[in-house]
């Protein structure tokens, strides 16, 4: 691309080291002449783009012959006047080139210098500074074959003035497919003269052109489509089947001023284009609105209103139908595409559909593309309302509002291979629900509000993926979702490249690449959480032992300081409350006031007032005792008191190699009890 360069000489190796270029575009680079442009060797050529420049002559060299795969040669806007016999010889045996003089200003055709060469195709436009210079540059143009022709001017410079009825008639003899009429300035009354010369096209584009309806048509036995765009019209024209009996395909498009649909009579039509108007539909759609019942393609896009009323009555032929961009009313009148079994396309986006029926789908058995972006849903929730769409290969529902999509909204679908569900609301995507999308190829969740994906069901994402676009949800890297975020390190083949995904939380991470979070960082932080979490289970068993052996302890480091110290008593008794006054009358008086005497530990008299009663048994009865003397009663079998300095006294008989315990029964109690009490037998 060499454009806006003023080159002022080129060098004959200028080119060489390009042997399989196949566009070159010298636009704008002050070129005058093609003989002594240095390019024969690039027989690779296939789009050449020379406008711009102050070419004045068409002849063009002979090395031209040997540009077989020349597809496009653009020489718009120069200085070519004339064409000259001999001027086109090099290129006369490639059919397949497009020549575009456009913006040339031409004043003269040779008559019959054009015979024999075969064009893929020719455009001129502005090419002619009056109607009357193109009248006669047309009749010079006898003989030629083209597959498309283009002629008029362009929208803002117009220089050809009224055209006459007979300024296309040099056009009886070439031999033209597809004619195209870009901004002519006016046309003649007669249309049936002013045509009379393209009866034989296949295929005629009228563009820009200052009509408000077509009447007076000749017959085209050959037409099959016919194109009208931003034309005058604010109705639909009238188009009858009787000049044009071959029409297959009709464009009507780009009218800002076209509101009304009348009916159409064309019994062989295919294809409809009314999209860019602004048309009011109040009843659609059947067959007796298009006047046929073989209509395949249907598009009514980027219109006003269509209230739906007929539900495609007639139209059971419909393989693509274009409603997007179009406020429709009833679309969820039962059922709305019931009839439509061979449609195949189906576009609803931006038509504030709202979607409240499971059965809005119903009948479209045979529907591979589905777009309804731009749309509503019940409750924001997607349910399974596609459920009878199970040859579905693409399904767009961006721009829902969604705010949850249920797992069996998707059970049907096993040939989906596209699913677009960005820019909504989801907040989770569970990956089960891509499980039966046994074909899934491309999935874009981007623009969610995800913080992540389930990491545990991550395998059920289908394993014919090739793109998975997550981009623009606010991600939390944290340690919760480290095979999530583990998982796309691992697919980052898959992932859109062009829109990281980055993270959204922690504050400290914001903004940073989802591919920086260190799953490392993640298992440090869980062994320290394990080793933590160990560490307080250890240290409350070991408080939860010593609070239960509390008094035990007291008594082993009781005995360990005291070691083989005397003791104060001779015997620690051990008593029921309620046995005291035999304890008093007897153990004490025969005991103490006896011959030898000993001295015993009472609870009643020698504990120290103010001192736990534990601390009290054991500081005072068992580390100042030689002995223990326990009084067994049906009082001492019931009393806690008992029990506790008895289980301590065991205890102390244990750690102390010359402690003894010496059982005074003073009832009988049963032996099933002094087992179960004392481990008396």
């Amino acid at each position: 691309i060499l454009t806006g360069n003023p080159i002022q000489s080129l060098g004959l190796r200028a080119f060489y080291g390009l042997p399989k270029l196949q566009k070159l575009v010298v636009v704008e680079t002050n070129l005058v002449s093609l003989e002594d442009f240095p390019i024969g060797h690039l027989v690779t050529l296939q789009e050449l783009y020379l406008g711009h420049n102050f070419i004045s002559s068409l002849q063009l060299p002979s090395y031209f012959a040997s540009f077989s795969s020349l597809q496009h040669l653009d020489l718009h806007l120069n200085q070519i006047k004339n064409i000259s016999d001999g001027d086109l010889e090099p290129i006369k045996l490639n059919s397949n080139l497009t020549l575009d003089l456009s913006q040339n200003p031409i004043q003269y055709i040779q008559p019959g210098i054009l015979k024999g060469i075969h064009l893929s195709g020719l455009i001129l436009r502005g090419s002619f500074h009056s109607s009357t210079i193109m009248d006669a540059c047309l009749k010079g143009m006898t003989g030629l074959q083209v597959d498309k022709l283009v002629l008029g001017d362009y929208k803002n410079e117009i220089r050809l003035g009224s055209f006459e009825s007979n300024t296309l008639d040099g056009l009886c003899e070439v031999d033209i497919s597809e004619f195209w009429m870009v901004a002519p300035s006016e046309f003649p009354s007669d249309s049936n003269g002013f045509f009379k010369c393209l009866v034989n096209i296949s295929i005629f584009h009228l563009v820009m052109a200052p009509i408000e309806e077509l009447t007076n048509l000749p017959t085209f036995p050959k037409l099959f489509s016919l194109v009208l765009t931003e034309c005058n019209f604010d109705i639909l024209p009238i188009l009858p089947s009787t000049s044009l009996p071959s029409l297959k395909e009709l464009r009507i498009t780009r009218h800002k001023d076209l509101t009304t649909l009348s009916n159409l009579e064309l019994p062989n039509l295919e294809l409809l284009d009314l999209s860019q108007n602004s048309l009011t539909v109040l009843s659609c759609c059947s067959d007796n609105t298009f006047g046929t019942t073989k209509l395949k393609y249907l598009n009514l896009s980027y219109n006003a209103h269509i209230k739906f009323s007929k539900n495609f009555m007639g139209l059971e032929n419909l393989e693509y139908l274009d409603l997007q961009h179009c406020k429709l009313k009833d679309q969820n009148n039962l059922p709305l595409f019931f009839s439509l079994t061979n449609l195949q396309y189906l576009d609803i986006s931006y038509t504030d559909t709202h979607v409240k029926s499971k059965h809005m789908f119903t009948g479209l058995s045979n529907l591979r593309h589905l777009k309804m972006a731009g749309n509503s849903f019940q409750d924001n929730i997607l349910h399974d309302i596609f459920k009878n769409l199970s040859e579905l290969v693409s399904l767009n529902i961006s721009y829902c509002h969604l705010e949850r999509v249920l797992q069996e909204a998707m059970e049907s679908l096993h040939q989906l291979q596209v699913l677009d569900i960005s820019h909504n609301n989801l907040q989770t995507f569970d990956p089960l629900i891509c499980m039966p999308l046994w074909n899934l190829q491309v999935l874009n969740c981007s623009f969610n509000s995800l913080t992540a994906l389930d990491g545990q069901n991550l395998e059920a994402l289908p394993g014919t993926l090739v793109s998975i676009d997550l981009s623009g949800n606010p991600f939390d890297c944290v340690c919760d979702h480290q095979i999530f975020f583990q998982w796309v390190k691992e697919h980052i083949h898959l992932l859109n490249r062009s829109n990281p995904m980055t993270c959204q939380n922690p504050s400290h991470m914001k903004d940073v690449s989802v591919l920086l979070f260190d799953n490392i960082t993640c298992q440090m932080k869980n062994t320290i959480i394990a080793m933590s979490v160990l560490g307080i289970m250890v240290v409350i068993l070991v408080l939860a032992l010593v609070y239960k052996f509390y008094f035990h302890l007291m008594l082993l480091v009781g005995c360990k300081k005291i070691g083989g110290g005397e003791s104060t008593y001779d015997a620690f008794v051990i008593y029921s409350s309620q046995d005291e006054e035999w304890v008093r009358k007897e153990l004490v008086k025969n005991l103490e006031e006896g011959v030898p005497s000993f001295q015993l530990c009472l609870h009643y008299r020698d504990f120290i007032p103010g001192v736990a009663i534990a601390a009290n048994i054991i500081q005072e009865g068992f580390h100042k005792s030689r002995k223990v003397i326990v009084v067994i009663s049906k009082h001492f079998i019931q009393s806690r008191w008992c029990k506790f300095e008895y289980e301590i006294a065991q205890t102390w008989q244990f750690l102390s190699s010359q402690a003894g315990i010496i059982f005074i029964m003073l009832q009988k109690v049963e032996k099933s009890l002094l087992r179960q009490q004392v481990e008396l037998y």
